[in-house]
């Protein structure tokens, strides 16, 4: 995967600088226009996002992810209203619209001094503090390229990418503006860099 730093260092040297931002310019015009049409077209309802020029619409998940997110939401959840942390966490429900792309995360966490500026009527939310991706083969690659980047890019501190069928977690925590990763458990404890004081025990969310 070439880097953010690799891509600047690229155009910098390169001769036909101005020509490509010129280009640059014209395709996020256009993509910006897809995606307000992409707004206007989906439903509460739809499992969407918008990745890089086009409409991905998800089918509904297999059992074994919705019972990691179910379980992981839970576990969560009731950490930060039993510790008294604040922030929310939101599940499979909200669009995350970064500069090109809109994500619909598994889960994603904002803490309180972001969550409490939303609005009740709010659709469209900033990059979170802490997401959570579950691996599913038609998203497998979207999430560990470009959603991984994407991230990284726009100050996501903590990203966990869950492989339902392996039961394995992995912990990446941003450092500048890449990912390095922490742990890749298949048991045992994992615990968060984000939500303050939240750990779980890896039999707890794939039980």
């Amino acid at each position: 995967m070439i880097t953010h730093a690799q891509v600047l260092e690229f155009l910098k040297e390169s001769p036909d600088l101005a020509i490509l931002v010129e280009e640059a310019q014209k395709i996020l015009h256009e993509n910006n226009q897809k995606r307000i049409d992409f707004y206007n077209k989906i439903k509460e309802s739809d499992k969407a996002e918008y990745v890089n020029g086009e409409a991905i619409f998800h089918s509904p998940v297999k059992a074994r992810h919705a019972l990691v997110s179910s379980n992981l939401s839970y576990l969560i959840n009731h950490h930060i209203k039993s510790k008294n942390i604040g922030g929310r966490l939101y599940i499979d429900s909200v669009m995350i619209e970064l500069t090109r792309n809109s994500y619909e995360p598994d889960l994603c966490f904002f803490r309180k001094e972001i969550a409490d500026k939303f609005k009740d009527d709010q659709m469209l939310f900033p990059a979170p503090d802490f997401v959570v991706e579950i691996l599913s083969p038609s998203t497998e690659n979207i999430d560990r390229e470009i959603k991984y980047r994407d991230y990284a890019q726009h100050g996501v501190k903590e990203y966990w990418i869950i492989d339902p069928e392996r039961q394995t977690i992995e912990q990446y925590q941003l450092k500048n503006t890449e990912y390095e990763l922490q742990v890749k458990l298949n048991k045992g404890l994992i615990e968060s860099k984000v939500i303050e004081g939240f750990q779980a025990d890896l039999a707890d969310i794939f039980k």
